[in-house]
């Protein structure tokens, strides 16, 4: 269970429903007040939902039900709701994930949200005040916009020291970047840049680090005299414990939205933050805090109407996991970063994560480093988690005529065993995502993807065609590693023991899957794909989350070295292979992507052919390879020229191991792209310094693809 107690009430009426999932294959209890009401939606259908009431015998209001199905209650009385959504784990060859169900709860009185853990501290700090409190090192400190769009200015001082603060400076100086973002290093500095507070967890995702906090001329300068304000509000609470006070504090102001615009302007609009969305703090040393609402209804700091903030304060014995987070939609949940299934095994090699695409993975390892990765990739076998990927299990009558009006590929030729890499595009011809799609059975299919919204847009596409097809979210259910290198299939093909009717690793041809175990026939249960983002023969192996340390131990205990996301990134540079937000957006169709290969020349109808035939017979800009002639370090965002003129912009780029010199992947305009154009890269302001390049063929390595291939 997952217990949503200690309810507070504070205020009026909730003016929109708390929000909450209910994983799939788990359970939760609420305590509703006379009047609350529950909606239970299941967003992705087939999922089974049983609840009950005060302890009574559950009963199931949902079975196998229809996509966005809903079942409505109201409490009569005070009751205690269980809610669970029942479900076993997935074997990696089957398509029943047990899913997530939506709760949206409406409550005749706003209550606070649940806390994290037994709170040792509670502060209420009401709309336009600021409050003082102390903090032991070790202890957490939770900063929670109730009611959204409120931001909050943060001040720390060091008790044993008080005249020693936070300092912004410091803290963006030593950090190297504007946002504070959890995990290693993600640290709020004083003026002796000593360490502070360090950053847990984080759903908001942006906040103001570099400004003074409002003051009294900020107010008057607008023709507000005498308007209450965070500086002379810190003053009053802060001169109890001996600070002085000050015309304006410099303050790290969380959920205040400002940004420095690319000609250095800092701007400045409402606050991105949500209803009981928070920041997750650490105290690094015994500290006096304080935290205020703030008090600016004249501009569009607070939405024209501050409300009120909460900070709780929780015992350093205490134990969260660190993340920032991540929603699906916009009015999706916020979820937390999340380990993967192979978190135990690889954390116990490096301690170098990276946040990436709402997982933590290895950026690289200790034993080695990236480049030493990359080598092992290149000439043996390399290791490397790739969880983050996004699963979907496509299934029902109409899962084919889904696919083939969703995705620019023909899946009507996809044989059973058989996997086609494909392009999703809005109806523009803009790329929602870039995918992979497995044929499990007639009707039944595997999409797998970098993006939750292509869930959501495969479910939006089934709803508004009346197709009878479901769209279920195999994520948490199927977690994979990729096994990469010219001694791979050497190496994996004793370990998977494959039944007659399907296909041995030694007989997986390229873009086919098989279905196994590791070890032998009573073994963990496997799906084994011959694809890969390297340009290297490989494989991609999918497993429960349960199992995964068990096939991380043995794949390593064989040989295949542990690689991380830094050397992944250089050979699919290498391999020319495309990454979303860098080769592709939703501003760029799959031939600026280059891969308009993936775009299936048919009769049928399918979402953006039209548009994408239209942008294929004048094209205006092209994916090309870049040399660099001078060797020197090229980024992406970095501007390509032709004399004066701006043509166009690199993606990616990296200094290659094995070419020994600087590559890039540019998309340029579509008149300089033919092979042997001079082109020039433009650092500084673009103009007073420029590197030599020339487009080149792309792949940069083995553009013939005979590595994968064989």
């Amino acid at each position: 269970m997952q217990p949503v107690d200690e309810l507070h009430q504070i205020n009026a009426a909730a003016p929109r429903p708390d929000i909450l999932y209910l994983r799939g294959g788990e359970a939760l209890s609420l305590q509703l007040q006379p009047g609350d009401s529950v909606t239970v939606r299941d967003e992705q259908g087939g999922q089974a939902c049983d609840i009950a009431l005060d302890g009574a015998t559950p009963h199931r209001v949902f079975d196998v039900s229809a996509p966005g199905s809903s079942y409505d209650l109201v409490a009569d009385t005070l009751q205690t709701l269980v809610i669970a959504a029942p479900g076993a784990p997935m074997l990696p060859h089957e398509q029943n994930p047990p899913t997530d169900l939506r709760l949206e709860i409406f409550r005749r009185a706003k209550v606070l949200p649940a806390p994290l853990a037994p709170v040792k501290a509670e502060i209420l700090v009401r709309a336009a005040t600021a409050e003082s409190y102390i903090v032991q090192a070790g202890d957490y400190i939770q900063i929670i916009d109730l009611d959204g769009q409120q931001c909050s200015d943060f001040l720390a001082f060091d008790l044993a020291a008080p005249q020693h603060g936070l300092d912004a400076t410091a803290t963006r100086t030593l950090g190297g970047r504007i946002y504070p973002g959890p995990g290693l290093h993600a640290k709020f500095f004083d003026d002796r840049m000593l360490p502070f507070v360090e950053v847990i967890r984080d759903t908001c995702g942006r906040h103001d680090t570099f400004a003074f906090a409002c003051s009294a001329k900020s107010y008057d300068d607008a023709g507000y005299p005498g308007h209450a304000n965070c500086s002379d509000n810190f003053n009053d609470v802060l001169a109890p414990h001996g600070i002085a006070s000050r015309i304006a504090w410099p303050a790290i102001n969380f959920f205040y939205n400002t940004q420095v615009a690319p000609c250095g302007t800092i701007t400045a609009d409402e606050s991105w933050s949500r209803p009981g969305d928070y920041v997750l703090l650490r105290a690094m040393r015994d500290l006096i805090c304080a935290n205020s609402s703030c008090a600016d209804d004249v501009f569009t700091t607070n939405g024209y109407n501050p409300t009120d903030i909460l900070v709780r304060v929780y015992n350093g014995s205490e134990s969260f996991s660190k993340g920032i987070a991540q929603r699906m939609t916009a009015d999706a949940e916020p979820r937390l970063t999340r380990e993967s299934g192979f978190y135990p095994a690889t954390s116990a090699l490096t301690r170098h994560f990276i946040e990436s695409n709402g997982f933590w993975l290895p950026d690289f390892f200790t034993a080695g480093g990236a480049v030493a990765e990359y080598a092992a990739c290149r000439e043996g076998v390399a290791l490397i988690d790739l969880s983050m990927l996004r699963k979907f299990e496509v299934t029902g009558p109409d899962a084919e005529n889904l696919l083939a009006l969703a995705l620019t590929r023909n899946v009507r030729k996809l044989s059973i065993g058989q996997v086609v890499y494909t392009a999703v595009c809005y109806e523009h011809g803009g790329m929602i995502d870039d995918g992979t799609v497995m044929r499990l059975g007639p009707n039944n299919f595997r999409f797998i993807c970098g993006s939750d919204y292509t869930g959501v847009w495969l479910r939006e596409l089934a709803a508004k065609h009346e197709l009878r097809a479901f769209v279920r979210s195999s994520t948490d259910q199927l977690h994979n590693v990729s096994l990469q290198g010219p001694r791979s299939r050497a190496l994996l093909a004793p370990l998977i023991f494959t039944p007659p009717a399907q296909a041995s690793i030694a007989e997986l041809k390229w873009f086919r899957f098989t279905i196994g175990r590791l070890g032998g026939p009573e073994g963990i249960p496997l799906v084994v794909s011959r694809t890969g983002y390297t340009g290297e023969l490989g494989y991609e192996i999918w497993v429960h989350p349960s199992n995964a340390v068990a096939l991380w131990n043995a794949l390593t205990q064989a040989g295949a070295v542990p690689m991380g996301l830094a050397a992944l990134d250089m050979l699919r540079i290498e391999a020319g292979l495309i990454l979303a937000g860098r080769e592709f957006s939703d501003e760029t169709d799959p031939y600026e992507a280059g891969i308009g290969f993936a775009v299936a020349d048919r009769d049928e109808d399918f979402i953006g052919r039209d548009a994408l035939r239209r942008r294929a017979a004048n094209p205006l800009r092209k994916l090309v390879g870049l040399v660099i002639e001078a060797g020197e370090a090229v980024n992406h965002g970095d501007c390509v020229h032709v004399g004066r003129a701006q043509i166009g912009v690199v993606t990616s780029a990296m200094r290659s191991p094995v070419l020994h010199q600087s590559i890039a992947l540019a998309r340029i305009d579509a008149h300089y792209a033919a092979l042997g154009t001079a082109v020039e890269i433009g650092k500084l302001d673009g103009q007073q310094r420029r590197l030599q390049a020339t487009v080149v063929r792309f792949p940069h390595y083995d553009p013939d693809k005979t590595r994968v291939r064989s």
